[in-house]
């Protein structure tokens, strides 16, 4: 049970009817979750809307509404004196700071640090857990795969979750003991204020390219970074990548104190001396970091992309007093499930799978391994059903113009044929000389591959990354990549 009155100290509010001076036995959003003398908030979402529901969780048992509009005339057939009605501007928004307050202000129990950006949120969330760890911190993680707590690993429905499930992840969090947490925080999750209620220690910011625009996201760029930079507004300390372009107008009105990374002479943590490292079944990159830090940094991971994500949690990790001796050890050991996750098969070439699946990301890529002068880069990938044609047809271009072969496949073709998709991929690949060859079935595709390695090649195999199902027909089949990888190679000794 919770005083109501005590809910609400940090919002404004109305009383359209009722009282706030009493108890309530939980806070709902789902209508589906309501008790007998509950809280229950009316959130407007893409597809429903909370307040249609109000009869139903009146007739239910909830003794508070919180509403955005005043919805007494289309509940009065179910009203009684003891419902409270609360006028709000912002459910959401309203919703942060009362779950803040169910769960006991939970982040205040902890050092909370945010990530955002465009690319690179996933793999320096793992990098900061692994190195902090290192140091002895119990550290939590929230992100695009999973929450983790303690040995808990729960997977993700969203990069950020709605405020309620964060502050209820954070309780947990404090209550199994971990001392910081670090999370993912996704543009639209700072837009619907999954994120308000607390302030984070350290808020990051790891770069920005036009993404996540649409009817249902942002509607154009600016709105994107606008969004993104309202991290800025709710942390206490900012640390931002200086070499991308739009970083200020990201950091435009921010609140906090701001440190820089990156290879900018100026930047507060700097990469300089950069050199790419390859070995049997590997590559990897070392540089050396200095300004706020004095060290040499090797990573088991390719590209300057690679580079900024270990520079960025080096940078967290300094404001934990972290020593450079586990920074080094913990960045060489880190690995990320489904990021330029490289799996030995082979001492002749190298095989890696990454959840590269739209034209940005695999560009980025394949761009990058080819400084590594590979004698054949070979990438496969498929595409999504019942998403956007357009993709397939730039991540073919894409494909056929960086990769010396491309292996076209299969990846969730949902409701759609697959060969289908494969067709739109190939209209792509025609705009290139790029070679390619089909092969619809992923595990066989992959044992092409594995099969037909070449000593020094580099293989990537793009798309599903972190996942391990392929979804068909409405119906998720079990599809792990490592789990292929493993049967193809015990199926050849």
């Amino acid at each position: 049970m919770a005083f109501l009155k005590n809910l609400l100290e940090e919002i404004t509010y109305e009383i359209l009817q009722g009282s706030v001076e009493k108890e309530v036995s939980a806070v709902v959003y789902d209508s589906r979750k309501v008790t007998e003398g509950s809280m229950f908030i009316c959130i407007e979402g893409a597809v429903s809307d909370g307040h249609s529901y109000a009869a139903d969780v009146v007739a239910k048992g909830a003794s508070v509404l919180v509403v955005t509009k005043d919805i007494r005339e289309d509940i009065k057939d179910v009203m009684t004196d003891e419902l409270t009605i609360l006028l709000v501007e912002d459910s959401r928004y309203a919703m942060a700071f009362i779950s803040a307050a169910y769960f006991g202000h939970p982040a205040q129990k902890l050092k909370v640090i945010g990530v955002t950006g465009t690319k690179g949120k996933t793999t320096t969330t793992y990098l900061v857990k692994s190195i902090l760890e290192q140091a002895g911190h119990k550290v939590g993680l929230i992100g695009t795969i999973e929450t983790i707590i303690g040995d808990t690993h729960i997977p993700a429905n969203n990069t950020t979750p709605e405020s309620y499930i964060l502050q209820e992840t954070f309780a947990r969090m404090a209550e199994e003991g971990c001392e910081a947490v670090v999370m993912e925080v996704s543009s639209q999750g700072l837009m619907l204020h999954r994120t308000q209620g607390f302030l984070f220690d350290i808020g990051i910011f790891t770069n920005i390219e036009p993404d996540h625009i649409g009817p249902a996201e942002h509607k154009d760029y600016e709105d994107y970074m606008r969004c993104k930079g309202l991290l800025f507004r709710q942390c206490r300390v900012g640390i931002v990548n200086a070499d991308d372009e739009d970083y200020r107008k990201v950091i435009a009105g921010h609140t906090c104190e701001i440190e820089t990374f990156g290879f900018a002479e100026d930047a507060d943590y700097r990469a300089s001396d950069l050199e790419l490292l390859q070995g049997p079944g590997f590559l990897g990159i070392e540089f050396k970091a200095s300004g706020l830090v004095d060290m040499a940094v090797e990573v088991h991971a390719p590209g300057r992309f690679s580079v900024y994500n270990a520079l960025c949690a080096i940078a967290i990790c300094h404001h934990f007093g972290v020593t450079k001796e586990q920074i080094q050890t913990a960045v060489l050991d880190a690995k990320v499930k489904g990021r330029i996750e490289m799996i030995k098969v082979s001492d002749d070439f190298t095989l890696m799978i990454d959840y590269a699946h739209n034209a940005m990301s695999l560009e980025s890529l394949l761009t990058t391994l080819k400084e590594y002068n590979p004698r054949r880069l070979v990438c496969l990938f498929g595409c999504g059903g019942n998403r956007s044609k357009l993709r397939r047809l730039e991540m073919g271009e894409v494909s056929g113009r960086l990769a010396d072969l491309t292996v076209i496949t299969s990846d969730n073709p949902r409701n759609e044929e697959p060969q289908d998709i494969i067709d739109d991929i190939k209209t792509g690949i025609a705009k290139t000389d790029g070679a390619y060859v089909e092969i619809i079935d992923r595990r066989e595709a992959i044992a092409y591959v594995i099969d037909h390695g070449q000593p020094g090649d580099v293989i990537v195999l793009a798309g599903k990354g972190h996942e391990d199902y392929q979804e068909i027909k409405g119906k998720k089949y079990p599809m792990d990549e490592r789990v292929i990888i493993a049967e193809i190679l015990e199926s050849r000794k």
